[in-house]
């Protein structure tokens, strides 16, 4: 009798927060965010931003200015006119005008860029480099080497090391720091912020119904625990149905994004090649050593074990914390009363997200071995560590006590959620609470 109550209430969160317009948005916009950020910069490398930035150069030195080279939409053009002459107001003909006025012990002086809007570190940069690279090449000159750069450049080694995993069958796979790391920093985030969203919810659905006075209704054919967990999994099933679709939504969008642009013609091409296509390709080279580890990351049978951490890891760091928001928000009679209320839920979290950057340098350290155990900070860091490659048994072991940290907070959780859903007026203590759990049925 008491499953199907239970099962009555989630139904009834279930189909009441899915029909919500927020929810029907948020389904539909978060996936279009997601590829809209991942595809803006490819995007905009194939968009032209106006004309060409021309740049009179005015070169006191007559060394620089013959060596300059445009560039994309920076073109350089030589002037013997003074300065005066031509920085007159409102000229709409030139980006800026450059000024060089001596070169003191092989160093350029009275470098100044004059422009006629907000200046952008792209020309910046280009003025800087440029000039840098001319005045450096005169330098070697003076050695007097026969064939000074063509040896500096024989003498230049590029070193690149190739890593690879070694896995528990004695099998070696290509791996990725970066592509690691960065993985780590979004699964770890992602938990982190969806745990404390959804839980956040359930806090805001308790007293949004004790402050209407549906729960003193609800509570006279149902026991406060099966109330406070049929919400809990109610909103939870929501929020995995949320994920499924918007995994689903971001894969078919990724897809036709990368088959948009053709980035994927670049993917695997020399950086010669690569200089001979558009801005667009250049964004999507990927080195071969790179390419094969994206390609193993993206291996069905690693990101389903991913996937599969990160919904295993949700659920129970979802559980854990929404149980704790319910018996918060059964304490209080509005959001505001709230916050101190929410300081120990919080620190834990909190907590995990500071220790998620030194678990992404060694995800192997004691630091990240403990705290991928202790259960309120589990579901951040362990997520953090999965990416890396985590034995089998250490996962096995934090959701167990993920899973049983949660038995034991829904127990303590459900004896104030009991006393709290009657209680109006009075904003309780944290003492008071924890005396609330002494009461007995």
């Amino acid at each position: 009798m008491g499953r199907a109550k239970i099962g009555a209430i989630i139904g009834r969160e279930f189909n009441y927060r899915v029909r919500k317009r927020t929810f029907i948005l948020g389904t539909i916009l978060m996936p279009l965010l997601v590829v809209g950020l991942a595809i803006a910069p490819v995007w905009m490398a194939t968009v032209k931003t106006g004309g060409d930035k021309v740049i009179e150069v005015i070169d006191r030195t007559g060394q620089i200015v013959s060596e300059l080279q445009s560039q994309g939409t920076i073109r350089f053009e030589p002037t013997d006119r003074p300065l005066d002459e031509i920085k007159t107001p409102n000229r709409d003909d030139i980006y800026g005008i450059l000024t060089i006025d001596t070169v003191a012990n092989g160093d350029p002086t009275g470098l100044k860029l004059y422009t006629y809007g907000p200046t952008s570190i792209e020309v910046e940069q280009t003025v800087v480099r440029q000039v840098r690279d001319i005045v450096e090449k005169e330098k070697l000159r003076t050695y007097a080497i026969d064939n000074l750069p063509q040896i500096l450049q024989q003498v230049e080694t590029p070193v690149n090391v190739e890593t690879f995993r070694i896995d528990e069958a004695g099998d070696e796979r290509a791996s990725s720091s970066t592509l690691s790391m960065g993985a780590a920093y979004l699964f770890g985030f992602l938990i982190y912020l969806f745990v404390f969203m959804y839980g956040a919810m359930v806090m805001q659905g308790v007293i949004e119904e004790k402050s209407s006075k549906v729960l003193e209704i609800v509570v006279s054919s149902v026991r406060p625990f099966e109330l406070m967990m049929g919400k809990i999994l109610g909103i939870g099933l929501v929020a995995v149905v949320q994920f499924l679709i918007w995994a689903i939504l971001i894969v078919i969008l990724g897809m036709a994004a990368v088959a948009w642009f053709g980035a994927n013609a670049a993917l695997g091409a020399t950086p010669t090649e690569i200089g001979n296509l558009s801005g667009m390709a250049e964004l999507a080279y990927v080195d071969p050593q790179a390419l094969e580890a994206l390609r193993n990351m993206t291996d069905p049978g690693y990101v389903t074990g991913v996937f599969g951490g990160f919904i295993a890891y949700f659920i129970g760091g979802y559980l854990l914390y929404a149980a704790m928001f319910a018996a918060v928000g059964s304490a209080v009679d509005n959001v505001q009363d709230t916050q101190q209320l929410q300081i120990p839920i919080t620190v834990p979290l909190i907590l995990a997200i500071i220790v998620l950057f030194t678990v992404m340098r060694d995800p192997q350290s004691s630091i990240a071995f403990w705290f991928s155990m202790i259960p309120f900070t589990s579901p951040v860091i362990m997520m953090a560590r999965i990416p890396y490659g985590v034995p089998a048994w250490e996962i096995a072991l934090s959701l167990a006590l993920l899973y049983g940290g949660f038995i034991a907070m829904v127990w303590f959780a459900a004896k104030i959620y009991r006393v709290g859903i009657f209680m109006y007026g009075k904003k309780p203590s944290l003492r008071e609470m924890c005396r609330w759990i002494t009461y007995k049925n």
